[in-house]
């Protein structure tokens, strides 16, 4: 869940499609992920959202170790960790982390 300041939500979603789009292509290509989404709608509250990062997993136990299955994937795009720490604090200049959130999908019988 993810607060873009104001007049930076195009900036934010172009630093998307080059890192996020990346590494979560490669860990849907690894079988890490099913699949994922980028939501964006307006802010019901300036405390809301405007952007929602979605990223389904295969079953709960695919979190089990994820950090040793992502960050290979992490170095490969992105640089090292130094390089990811500067990249994370350069974002902070266009966006706010609002939290994020553990989900099930519920199919209806």
């Amino acid at each position: 869940m993810v607060k873009t300041k104001p007049g930076m939500g195009d900036d934010y979603l172009k630093a998307l499609a080059k890192i996020f789009k990346a590494t979560n292509d490669e860990a849907k290509r690894q079988g890490i992920i099913t699949d994922y989404k980028i939501l964006a709608g307006d802010a019901a509250t300036q405390q809301d959202y405007d952007i929602l990062l979605m990223i389904e997993y295969p079953n709960m136990a695919a979190l089990d170790g994820l950090r040793e299955k992502t960050d290979p994937i992490g170095a490969k795009m992105v640089g090292t960790e130094d390089q990811q720490r500067q990249l994370a604090v350069k974002r902070l200049e266009i966006r706010e982390i609002m939290g994020d959130k553990t989900m099930r999908e519920i199919t209806l019988k």
